[in-house]
């Protein structure tokens, strides 16, 4: 099996470099420092370590900012110093999610080529994992309601980043011939919701990995989007590709 040797480890490092590659107009690759199917331990401060422990076990309501603090061995005004209110700790770790899924869809999209069909599948499979390797980060996003508009405002637009990259392919693809979607945005919708709920079920340790789930995800994917037989079997042959690339 193809054993994946991490080139970054901090998830804000891979997403502001993809960040200054865009404002800079470069093409950057993923082969340029970043490999978006690997995923490292988080790089994490002791406090957002212990408040997505327990935002993931307790939720949002359930968790206190004396939880949180108890959890790292700090006290809660010593909390307060680095973060202005649970609700700003939760954005922090919002944002860290945004980002991490935000960089790996944005790279799998470059290393997919001029091929809708398989940019489509490598920017499902990223997702997958995301929601699977990084669930914890994930099931976060079933509470972004509890974001004050203004912060809800800024994930939000963060969120959709990914939407509109997956409509702009399926888009494609359709006026390729490769898809049979007539409703390229709302096909987009639907798949990314599919995906999106797998933080709701998804156990660390499982009967399917990571990998095992994101092949299933990405065929059912294809369907959604009426993806030819061809396309299908393209898809399937390049990202086995790419995943024993050494």
């Amino acid at each position: 099996m193809h054993v994946h040797v991490c080139r970054v480890l901090d998830v804000r490092q891979a997403f502001d470099g993809w960040d200054m590659a865009r404002r800079n107009g470069i093409a950057a690759r993923p082969t340029d420092g970043v490999d978006w199917r690997c995923f490292a331990p988080l790089d994490l401060t002791p406090i957002l370590e212990a408040a997505l422990d327990a935002f993931y076990e307790q939720g949002f309501h359930g968790t206190t900012v004396r939880d949180i603090a108890r959890r790292v061995g700090q006290t809660v005004p010593s909390l307060y110093y680095h973060h202005d209110s649970k609700e700003g700790v939760f954005a922090a770790l919002l944002d860290l999610a945004a980002a991490d899924v935000g960089w790996r869809t944005k790279a799998a999209a470059v290393e997919g080529g001029d091929r809708a069909d398989v940019r489509f599948a490598l920017v499902v499979e990223a997702i997958v994992l995301h929601m699977t390797h990084r669930v914890r980060l994930a099931s976060l996003d079933q509470e972004m309601r509890h974001l004050s508009p203004a912060n809800r405002r800024k994930y939000g637009g963060r969120r959709r980043e990914v939407e509109t990259l997956l409509a702009g392919i399926v888009e494609a693809g359709a006026e390729e011939g490769l898809f049979g979607a007539t409703l390229p945005a709302e096909s987009a919708r639907a798949v990314l919701g599919m995906c999106q709920s797998i933080a709701k079920w998804y156990q660390p340790g499982g009967a399917l990995s990571p990998e095992e789930l994101a092949d299933r995800y990405v065929d059912i994917a294809l369907s959604a989007v009426g993806g030819t037989k061809r396309a299908k079997l393209r898809a399937r042959r390049e990202r086995q590709r790419a995943a024993t690339r050494p």
